[in-house]
C-alpha cells in the first residue's frame, strides 16, 4: 500500500473504538507473485492469495461475513475481459464458498463518484471520502514485470513524490508506474543501468473512461528531479499522455 496507509486506516477505526486488526501477509503475497510477469497471471495469483488469507482471518476471528468494496467499474471491466479485477468472483463463475467465504458487496452497483456521495452522507472525513482511487492489489499493480520487495519499495517512494507534487492539480488519479525494462543513465560521471518511472494523471468520473491531465512542465520537472535524486535506482522519468481508451487508467 501507500507509505503509512495501512496504519492510517487502522487508526481511523481505532479512533472510533472499533475492533481493528492489521494482518501482515506480505510474505504470502510476494511468494505468490514470484516469477510472474504477465498482468493477468499476476492479478489471478493475487486474487487467490487475497481470498485465501481473508478466509483464514475470517475463521480466526469467528466472523460470518466478508464485506468488501467492489464497485460497478470492477464488475464491468472483468466481465468484458478488459482486465481481471481481483475482487470479482461470482460474475465470472467462481463460487466464493470455494474459499469458505460469504461475501457482502454493498457498493457493487454504483460507480466511484456515487461511492463518494455515500461516504459524504455517512460523515466520513474528506481525507477518506475524497481520496484518490487505489487499485485493490495496491502498488503491485503499478510494478510492471515481476513484483519483488525491492521494486515495490521503489514504486512506493515514487508514488509518494508524485502525489505530493500533484496534490493541488485536479485529477481522478495520480500515480507513478515502475516500468519493467531498465535504461542507461549517468551517476557521478559513470554509466548507471537503472529503472524508469512513468508518471500518470487522469481526469474521470466513473473510471470507465478517462482523459490524461495536461500537467504544467514545471511540475513535471520537479517530479523528475525529486524522483531521480531521492531514488537513485531511477534514471529516467516519463509522462503518460494516453486517454482511456485506448489505454486503461492503470498500466496493467
Amino acid at each position: 500500500m501507500r507509505e503509512g496507509e495501512a496504519e492510517q486506516v487502522i487508526n481511523f477505526f481505532k479512533a472510533r473504538e472499533m475492533n481493528a486488526k492489521l494482518v501482515d501477509a506480505a510474505d504470502e503475497f510476494f511468494d505468490a507473485l514470484k516469477g510472474f510477469v504477465d498482468p493477468e497471471e499476476k492479478r489471478k495469483a493475487f486474487r487467490n492469495t487475497f481470498y485465501a488469507v481473508l478466509a483464514r482471518v475470517v475463521r480466526e476471528e469467528n466472523a460470518n461475513y466478508l464485506v468488501q468494496g467492489t464497485i460497478a467499474a470492477d464488475v464491468v471491466e472483468t466481465v468484458k475481459g478488459i482486465k481481471t479485477q481481483h475482487n470479482i468472483l461470482e460474475q465470472i463463475g467462481i463460487d466464493p464458498g470455494s474459499y469458505g467465504l460469504t461475501i457482502v458487496e454493498p457498493l457493487r452497483e454504483i460507480y466511484k463518484h456515487e461511492v463518494r456521495e455515500v461516504a459524504r452522507s455517512l460523515g466520513l472525513p474528506a481525507e477518506f471520502s475524497e481520496r484518490p482511487p487505489f487499485p485493490g492489489p495496491g502498488l503491485a499493480t503499478r510494478v510492471l514485470g515481476e513484483v519483488t520487495r525491492e521494486r515495490v519499495e521503489i514504486e512506493r517512494r515514487a508514488t509518494k513524490i508524485v502525489e505530493e507534487e500533484t496534490a493541488e492539480i485536479e485529477s481522478f488519479q495520480s500515480m507513478a508506474v515502475l516500468m519493467n525494462d531498465r535504461a542507461t543513465g549517468i551517476r557521478e560521471g559513470k554509466r548507471a543501468f537503472g529503472y524508469t518511472i512513468a508518471v500518470r494523471l487522469v481526469k474521470s468520473t466513473d473510471a470507465i473512461t478517462a482523459e490524461a491531465v495536461n500537467v504544467p512542465c514545471e511540475v513535471l520537472k520537479r517530479i523528475e528531479k525529486r524522483i531521480t535524486t531521492e531514488i537513485p535506482e531511477v534514471v529516467h522519468v516519463l509522462y503518460s499522455l494516453s486517454d482511456k481508451p485506448p489505454a486503461t487508467i492503470e498500466f496493467q
